[in-house]
């Protein structure tokens, strides 16, 4: 790795290790409950705003009428999406098509998950997930039917499960 990209992996970190410590603070003032709430809040506007530039930067959504290829397409902006918030160098995470048109997000590896159980936070740590994906969908233009963790990392799963419908009508 380069020393400047060293350097912004380090930064990464900083900030991760920022954001965990301030999700300690408002939990130990406020309580748990309101810093999960805050920061799924906080993590959705930001992913809106990444959706937007991932929609914008991508053109209008295809609809070419094969719905499998369609939302193959949707897939890969969702991944450009994963990308630009948690760099690879951050998470190890993949998507696919299922077959009954669902996408799943697999994510191996979180950041967010390491820093947070660092910081002495995982106890009562809601992770923030559904409240991205919500937040990529909706800048990118489309509405979910479905937007659940199968399983996650913070309960010690190997890796999270995330699932996400798109409305039939709306699907890319």
């Amino acid at each position: 790795m380069s020393g400047e990209r060293a350097r912004t992996v380090d930064a990464y970190r900083l900030w991760w290790q920022h954001d965990a410590h301030w999700y300690q603070g408002v939990a130990a003032r406020f309580g748990q409950s309101v810093a999960n709430e805050i920061n799924a809040e906080a993590l959705r506007k930001v992913a809106l705003h990444v959706g937007q530039r991932v929609g914008r930067l991508a053109g209008p959504l295809p609809g070419t009428g094969d719905p499998r290829k369609d939302l193959d397409d949707l897939r890969r902006r969702y991944d450009d999406c994963g990308e630009r918030m948690f760099p690879s160098e951050l998470r190890n995470a993949s998507t696919e098509v299922e077959a009954d048109d669902l996408i799943v997000l697999t994510l191996r590896r979180n950041f967010a998950i390491t820093m947070v159980r660092m910081a002495g936070s995982l106890d009562g740590y809601r992770c923030p997930c559904t409240d991205i994906h919500a937040g990529w969908s909706e800048g990118l233009g489309v509405t979910l039917t479905e937007n659940r963790a199968e399983t996650c990392l913070r309960e010690g799963a190997p890796a999270c499960r995330l699932l996400l419908r798109i409305a039939p009508d709306e699907e890319a």
